[in-house]
């Protein structure tokens, strides 16, 4: 089975939703034989590299509320976060373009590190308040994930590099329709929709997954003969 999961680092539900995915996966009795992959998008693709307001102060202006509701709002995700064993510190975040951080990810990936990287960029971004529109802090963590920092580097500082797998995971996102992340597809054609409860990804994996493995059930038509239907189905939940 293969699990596809599109997401932004600076998205918390992204986050949240790829530690509920893991827990769901600690407990299905085929996870050896599961294959996740992380897939790009960006929430904010105009987003300044560096930029002198707060994460409260840009999420404000985004969405028209007063910083104070902005922070309360933080402050509930925050709670979410912690319940699944996360840490995130919004006040000290530092809102940037997350564009090179998904470059890096595709070059990540072709050197079969790819999980360790996704993993390292959310937790430094919400949970060390590191700066990942840096080249020189996103080398540092592509290091700490077994990659060469130098190569790594060298990718950054190539705009080019990388930058058609990024485009090309968001072309296919916007042909889905997806409009928000984290958003999964399951064996490209079951869908999941935002950071739900661990139980619904369990369902899910194990509906799938008998789905996939059942036999096919033949059907005496009579004279009409002997057909084989498979209609799937579509797992489709909103976005938490």
């Amino acid at each position: 089975m293969k699990i596809e999961v599109w997401s932004d680092y600076a998205c918390p539900f992204c986050y949240i939703g790829k530690r509920r995915l893991e827990k769901a996966l600690s407990q299905f009795a085929h996870r050896d034989q599961v294959q996740v992959e992380f897939k790009s998008f960006e929430l904010d693709p105009d987003a300044p590299r560096d930029t002198e307001k707060s994460n409260h102060e840009r999420l404000a202006e985004k969405y028209g509320m007063t910083v104070e509701k902005a922070k309360q709002m933080g402050e509930n995700i925050r709670q979410q976060a912690a319940d699944e064993g996360l840490d995130f510190q919004f006040d000290t975040l530092v809102p940037t373009n997350t564009f090179d951080a998904h470059r890096l990810t595709h070059f990540a990936k072709k050197k079969g590190k790819g999980q360790e990287l996704a993993e390292k960029l959310l937790y430094a971004y919400f949970t060390e308040s590191k700066h990942l529109g840096d080249h020189a802090v996103l080398a540092n963590i592509a290091e700490a994930s077994g990659l060469d920092r130098e190569e790594a580097l060298a990718i950054l500082k190539d705009d080019t590099a990388y930058a058609e797998e990024v485009r090309h995971d968001e072309r296919a996102a916007q042909q889905m329709g997806v409009r928000g992340v984290p958003f999964f597809v399951m064996n490209q054609k079951y869908g999941i929709s935002g950071a739900q409860p661990m139980q619904t990804f369990l369902n899910a994996l194990q509906k799938v997954w008998n789905e996939e493995k059942q036999a096919p059930v033949l059907q005496d038509l009579g004279d009409e003969g002997i057909a084989c239907g498979d209609e799937g189905c579509d797992i489709q939940n909103n976005p938490s």
